[in-house]
């Protein structure tokens, strides 16, 4: 039988068909095998499948990485005061959804279980009625979180401590880069700001907007560091010399020549004029005679650069950005150049009052005139017709290459952009000579500066400076460092000391116009100016408000240090004042303390303050007694919330040191004290101050020892 089955041809085909099958199997099946292993091979070499990289993607999964922002550098003031400087600000938020709960915490609710509670607290704390607050916490539709507008964004540290403290449910805090001014309105167009901007990426950094802030925005911001880590499942730092970290750069310091107590004087000086008169702009800058150096500089309207409030009334910085006639401070040019050219004689003499030039009339101010009078006396009383025979001695070319050589109609190189160089109307002989006292002619606050400086400096011509040096915060090394610049020499030594002269006579000369800038114990040279504003058609504004003021002065006359240029466009003049008047208010402290610091820098700043923030009081006063520097305390409290000079900074024995304190406010005994002194005590202690006359503090409205509070109003005569 089985050999029956063997010689079966079919069998014997279904045997040979299932060994190959089998075979086949076989085959395939090692195939298969070989493959994957060819395939695991490959991936264990070279791992990458499908252009992945496996070993880099399995790196990634357990590495960590972060950007570590770099911080943006700080703006200083010339001694060490910081006039900007980084922080980081909050937005308020509240939790409304119900399932949020901390199950870790006991299922501690997670959401606002209190709106009443909530509104009430936060409207104690942020600028938010409780009215507000609580529409905000009940939504109409179902929402997760809710904020709380501008009250609720930008929120210092801290105010989010005094929010903390509640220990409210549901309250949160998303902190984002800010940058903080503290001293509010300040120099706020010069400095600038800069704000939080988000990139492609969700990087968030801060960047200039306008001013110094602008201008030296790459140098400011520094370049972002980057850190990278392997981690193990449990989240254990692994060491791997493959990790890639890059070292923040922190943004470079920025020192400006700005001199903090000159420029809040001048802040305070400016917001009382404004107020009173309430001009369309006004200018200030004080600046150094010898350097070109710029010691304080402001305008108004102005903002706050850390609130932005005002910024919506004007953007543009109006010391470069404003060109306008500059009326009779230009007489100060005209004079020079007479005499510089050779062609000045003070004796000789001219009839005042009126003068036509080609059927064309040339007034004076008073048009009556004051008679035949000598050149010189002309100068005193400010006569436009003594100017317009001046360049008509002159002739238009010698007159016009002068204005050339005080580079008038030529940037400021400040490097503030949208500038206005100006310029004149010049083809008409009665042009030219008006031109003479400053009509018809265009020009801006700092190229007045710039003209100056050679009036005050021998004859030199000196380049406008704000910025001192840039400086690595690092290693404290200077970076950069900008040195006096000669930028022309427009005038002779000798006439520029002639024309000091005249600007005395404009002073101290019974008829001269300039009596209000008299500062006991110092010699001024001044000159006054009064322009007409242009009704940007083809003539001038009329009415008494249509008047541009301004005033360029510098001290001492005998060996000049310093130059303040001021100017008041349309002013409303309260009754009983004149814009002379109004304007001294400015010039004549401002200018005190820079002569008195002047003085002062002779003797020796060798006492060092030490930092006496959030000290004991009982502390800060042993460090102070031991320094033997003067002191007074703001409030009874236990512990130092702020101080008037900065930490490390180095005084003389004179200066005053103020310190605030948290506890209940009682006036200070104000007598003999500084306008300067008392406009910080009343900063610092949160009042408004109104100052009266110049010179030292006799008499204040607020008794010594009285209770005060904030939004108190004082009241302070000086003589």
């Amino acid at each position: 039988m089985s050999k029956k089955l063997n010689n079966n041809p079919k069998l014997k085909k279904r045997q040979r068909n299932r060994s190959h099958i089998g075979q086949f199997l076989l085959l395939l099946c090692m195939g298969v095998f070989l493959c994957i292993g060819l395939r695991f091979s490959y991936i264990a070499i070279f791992k990458n499948v499908q252009g992945v990289n496996l070993s880099q993607l399995a790196r990634n999964l357990y590495t960590q990485s972060s950007v570590i922002p770099a911080k943006r550098g700080t703006i200083y003031d010339a001694n060490g005061q910081p006039l900007a400087e980084d922080t980081s600000t909050y937005t308020l938020y509240a939790v409304l959804d119900k399932h949020q709960i901390d199950t870790a915490n006991n299922n501690k609710p997670m959401y606002v279980t209190d709106k009443k509670k909530f509104a009430k607290t936060i409207s104690s704390i942020i600028p938010i009625s409780y009215k507000n607050a609580y529409k905000a916490l009940t939504p109409k539709n179902n929402t997760f979180q809710v904020e709380f507008g501008s009250a609720g964004s930008n929120i210092s540290l801290i105010t989010k401590q005094k929010l903390e403290a509640h220990k409210l449910n549901g309250m949160g805090f998303i902190q984002q880069p800010s940058r903080i001014y503290p001293n509010g309105e300040f120099a706020s167009h010069i400095i600038g700001y800069a704000s939080s901007e988000t990139n492609k990426i969700g990087n968030t950094s801060l960047i200039g907007q306008m001013g110094i802030e602008k201008i030296y925005n790459n140098l400011l911001t520094g370049k972002d560091g980057f850190s990278q880590e392997q981690l193990s499942n449990s989240g254990v730092e692994i060491p791997d010399k493959n990790n890639k970290n890059k070292k923040v750069k922190n943004g470079d310091d920025v020192y400006t020549t700005l001199d903090y107590r000159l420029q809040s004087l001048l802040e305070t000086e400016m917001n009382s004029v404004y107020k009173q008169a309430h001009p369309s702009t006004m200018n200030a800058v004080l600046a150094n005679a010898k350097t070109g150096n710029i010691l304080a500089a402001t305008q108004r309207p102005t903002f706050n650069a850390t609130t932005k409030q005002g910024l919506d009334k004007i953007w543009r910085n109006t010391l470069v950005q404003d060109s306008y006639e500059p009326g009779s401070t230009m007489k100060v040019f005209t004079m020079a150049s007479s005499i510089d050219s050779g062609n000045y004689n003070g004796n000789a003499t001219y009839a005042s009052g009126k003068y036509f030039i080609d059927g064309k009339l040339v007034p004076d101010w008073n048009t009556n005139g004051w008679g035949v009078i000598n050149f010189d006396k002309g100068f005193a009383l400010s006569s436009n017709v003594a100017m317009a025979h001046l360049e008509q001695n002159m002739g238009p070319k010698t007159w016009r290459k002068y204005m050339d050589r005080f580079k008038f109609f030529q940037s400021s190189n400040t490097g503030f952009p949208g500038e206005e160089t100006g310029g004149l109307q010049f083809q008409y002989p009665i042009e030219q000579a008006n031109t003479a006292f400053g009509q018809g002619i265009q020009v801006n606050a700092l190229q007045m500066i710039r003209g100056l400086t050679s009036i005050a400096n021998d004859g030199k011509m000196l380049q406008p400076r704000f910025i001192s040096k840039i400086v690595n915060p690092k290693n404290k090394k200077t970076i950069k460092s900008f040195a006096p610049e000669v930028v022309g020499n427009p005038i002779k030594a000798d006439t520029s000391k002639k024309v000091i002269k005249h600007m005395e006579d404009v002073v101290y000369k019974p008829y001269g116009i300039g009596a209000d800038y008299k500062i006991p114990g110092y010699k001024i040279a001044a000159k006054t100016g009064t322009a007409q504003v242009s009704d940007g058609k083809a003539g001038y504004a009329s009415g008494d408000d249509s008047y541009l003021y301004s005033v360029a002065g510098i001290a001492p006359a005998d060996k000049p240090k310093y130059i303040l240029y001021l100017t008041m466009k349309q002013p409303k003049l309260p009754a009983g004042k004149t814009a002379s008047q109004l304007m001294s208010q400015i010039f004549n402290p401002v200018m005190r303390l820079a002569l008195e610091e002047n003085v002062n820098s002779n003797e020796e700043n060798n006492i060092e303050i030490p930092d006496l923030h959030n000290v004991s009081t009982d502390t800060a006063k042993a460090k102070l007694d031991k320094t033997g520097v003067k002191y007074i305390l703001i409030g009874n409290g236990d512990k130092i919330l702020d101080q008037s000079v900065d930490s490390n900074e180095k005084i003389n024995k004179n200066r005053l040191v103020i310190l605030q304190t948290n506890g209940d406010k009682k006036m200070a005994n104000l007598k003999g004290w500084s306008r300067y002194d008392v406009a910080t005590y009343c900063r610092m202690a949160g009042i408004s101050v109104d100052l009266d006359g110049d010179g030292y503090a006799y008499q204040q409205s607020i008794l010594p020892n009285s209770s005060i509070y904030d939004m108190s109003k004082l009241s302070v005569k000086f003589k």
